[in-house]
């Protein structure tokens, strides 16, 4: 099913921005007027814009265009596979660095920052490691010293590479699981209990005392109810405030953003009051994994403009309501997208039933679609007194 030629691109005559403040600049670069990249045009916000990138269309000759994007469009990069547990570590004790360390090197060659993806996560993780603990040959004191020395080992490797690392992964429950009161969820609160959240980042900071550790996971994007037995964002928050309690060296929180047109998402001030609330504990915030999908109905597969035509606008408005949020929350540090291009996006290999797709800010064809209009707008036409330039989280020891 190709939807090509029904996402134009959405001409938008752009005025200069050399009028507006300039901000410090990040990743080693300088913010330059001419440049309308949203990397750069985020400069002037100190505001990191970055992309989940997928090593095989990054290094697929064929593609050139996908590398030409990822380089150009944004200042930091997230690796969308290549630093998952199943992926460094297939055998145990036996370590895949290579896909990672090229995806770092292509950082570093276009002055790019790193968000490591990510330490601890019930998914993706290693057949040897569940197998393991399964059938009893792994028990609950060596799982707890295997995820140690992960963590010890992944975050040594990369030391002094990685700008933020999602450190715990969606650790909390959804109010429609069962049971569908909030709690700790998967493979590592079941068989080592929610103190391993405290544990990872203490081993993190200990790897690592200049990265930022982040607690990432999706649905929270705004409070809901407030009551921590069904509203998830507060159920982040306390766990947060708790951790900070502890001394626990969190130093953000990070919030996914994965949104679907057919939702009653929240708005702009929904969404910043939320990060403001985190702001509030010392924390910084992030969005890194943005993506807004439609439902792929037979009259959008079919080309029906009438029914492609809202799903897209209502995408590119999801897009403005979190950017906006974060431009207004200097705490928010940055805004990554999981996947840049309808090509390659994670969507339609996993939202089947029903079909779900249309989810990035550039059609199959590297197209902008109205959703990268939409931020490259948002970025030229805010300034002070609302957005100004980011402020920096040091590591928390």
């Amino acid at each position: 099913m190709k939807l090509r030629r029904w996402i134009a691109a959405g001409a938008v005559a752009i005025a200069t921005v050399g009028a507006l403040n300039v901000a410090p600049a990040t990743a080693g670069r300088s913010y330059n007027p001419a440049d309308q990249s949203l990397r750069n045009l985020a400069l002037r916000h100190g505001l990191a814009i970055g992309t989940a990138v997928d090593l095989t269309a990054l290094d697929d000759p064929a593609d050139p265009r996908y590398r030409q994007l990822a380089a150009s469009e944004f200042s930091t990069v997230t690796a969308e596979n290549a630093m998952k547990w199943e992926s460094l570590e297939p055998t145990r004790g036996t370590y895949n660095w290579g896909p990672a360390d090229e995806l770092v090197a292509f950082a570093k060659q276009n002055n790019q920052r790193v968000r490591g993806h990510v330490l601890v996560w019930h998914n993706q993780l290693p057949a040897w490691l569940t197998s393991g603990v399964e059938d009893g040959s792994i028990s609950t004191t060596e799982l707890r010293d295997i995820l140690r020395n992960h963590i010890t080992a992944v975050v040594t490797h990369f030391k002094g590479r990685i700008w933020q690392w999602d450190v715990v992964n969606e650790a909390v429950s959804d109010p429609w699981d069962t049971p569908s009161t909030l709690h700790y969820k998967g493979f590592w609160a079941q068989h080592l209990g929610p103190g391993y959240i405290a544990d990872a980042f203490r081993w993190a900071r200990a790897a690592d005392p200049h990265a930022l550790l982040f607690y990432n996971d999706y649905n929270i994007e705004a409070f809901g109810s407030g009551d921590p037995a069904n509203d998830k964002t507060q159920f982040v928050y306390d766990m947060a405030k708790d951790l900070l309690a502890q001394g626990v060296p969190i130093d953000g929180v990070g919030s996914q953003g994965h949104l679907g047109t057919q939702y009653g998402n929240f708005d702009t001030l929904q969404v910043a009051g939320a990060l403001r609330k985190f702001a509030g504990l010392g924390l910084a915030t992030a969005f890194t994994e943005v993506d807004v999908r439609s439902q792929l109905t037979a009259g959008v597969q079919a080309g029906d403009s009438n029914e492609i035509n809202p799903r897209l606008q209502a995408s590119a408005a999801n897009f403005s309501v979190l950017l906006q949020a974060c431009l207004a929350e200097r705490h928010c540090l940055s805004f990554t997208v999981w996947g840049f291009t309808d090509k390659h996006s994670w969507v339609p290999g996993w939202f089947s039933d029903p079909p779900e797709g249309l989810a990035t800010i550039y059609d199959e064809n590297y197209q902008p679609k109205r959703a990268y209009q939409e931020m490259k707008a948002d970025l030229i036409y805010s300034g002070p007194p609302y957005v100004l330039p980011r402020v920096p989280q040091k590591p928390r020891r």
